[in-house]
């Protein structure tokens, strides 16, 4: 193994600039962990291109090998969890942020980073859910837990077309809740309809600015996945009792808002954090979406990108014109 070389997706600055793209690095460049893995697929999700732009919150180190997902074969292994031979997904912690991620031929993780692909779920399957799907059904599990069930109104999942989105709509609508869709591609209504949402919403219907401290109450739940302003007017729309769940900050990560919600209303907020939960939480959720939180038709949500090709994605995700998930198929 140590004359291979690494085919990957390299982010490096340079005389201060940035520089990105296809680089072959040698075997020896790789960080240490106990699993070595031959990966067969990767992912694109928002916070990998991010690292691809060296964004500081997430590139936490350069030189850098985006991708946060990665699954394929293990081909030398030190860890308990995880043999020679085995299928594995790798993700969580640092993975594809400082420690060298899955837009590699090649990628060493520690083994508590490693689970192997639970029986129910292919390779595929397994990596088009990813990080995105993992985050979607961590959503659901905490609506499900503060009692929000299907029976008790509308649940609102915004940026229902990016990939946490997409799986919330279609995780819910499977489970029989009223979903109410909110996008910015209104092009997009009758898809997100197939995948289960009974109504869609622009972003705008979804905003108010004003300084009212309370709305209507509109919402049993919601699945918030972009932050900001929306997320600000959807804890003022939920009803008493509901619970709102927050993961991503595409629409901005400051959050001005007053304790009325939650006086009032008992309203709960509940962060969800897909990169350092435990092995066991980890393993435990995984099962779930091989099992009762199985979604059907996950191929249709997948588009298909060589490695060669993932600097496109990059661009797409970034302007916001990316649906469903872009799986990078690394082996190929």
């Amino acid at each position: 193994m140590d004359s291979a070389r690494v085919d990957c997706f390299f982010v490096n600055k340079q005389d201060g600039e940035l520089v990105r793209g296809m680089q072959q690095q040698p075997f020896d460049a790789l960080p240490e962990g106990e699993v070595l893995l031959e990966v067969h697929y990767s992912a694109v999700n928002y916070k990998d291109a991010l690292a691809a732009e060296g964004h500081p919150g997430v590139a936490l180190g350069l030189p850098l090998v985006p991708g946060i997902d990665a699954v394929g074969r293990v081909i030398e292994s030190r860890s308990e969890r995880c043999a020679v031979g085995d299928q594995v997904m790798v993700s969580g912690a640092d993975f594809g942020t400082r420690s060298w991620g899955g837009w590699a031929t090649l990628a060493r993780a520690p083994g508590s980073y490693c689970f192997v692909v639970p029986q129910g779920l292919t390779d595929r399957e397994s990596v088009i859910l990813g990080t995105a799907g993992f985050t979607a059904a961590q959503s659901v599990e905490r609506l499900q837990h503060h009692g929000v069930g299907p029976d008790k109104g509308p649940v609102l999942v915004t940026g229902a077309t990016g990939g946490v989105g997409t799986f919330a709509v279609k995780l819910l609508g499977q489970l029989g809740y009223q979903v109410v869709a909110v996008t910015g591609k209104l092009d997009q209504v009758d898809w997100l309809k197939s995948l289960g949402a009974t109504r869609v919403l622009s972003r705008e219907e979804v905003s108010d600015s004003s300084d009212r401290p309370l709305l209507s109450g509109k919402w049993a739940g919601a699945v918030d996945t972009v932050g900001g302003g929306i997320l600000e007017t959807t804890l003022r729309s939920t009803q008493p009792g509901g619970c709102v769940t927050a993961c991503g900050l595409v629409a901005g990560h400051q959050l001005n808002t007053t304790v009325y919600p939650f006086i009032l209303r008992g309203v709960s907020l509940q962060g969800i954090d897909s990169a350092n939960p435990t092995v066991e939480f980890r393993e435990r959720l995984w099962h779930r979406l091989a099992t009762d939180l199985k979604m059907s038709g996950l191929e249709d949500l997948a588009t298909n990108v060589a490695l060669a090709e993932v600097e496109s994605s990059v661009t797409a995700i970034l302007a916001g014109k990316v649906r469903g998930r872009h799986v990078v198929e690394v082996k190929s």
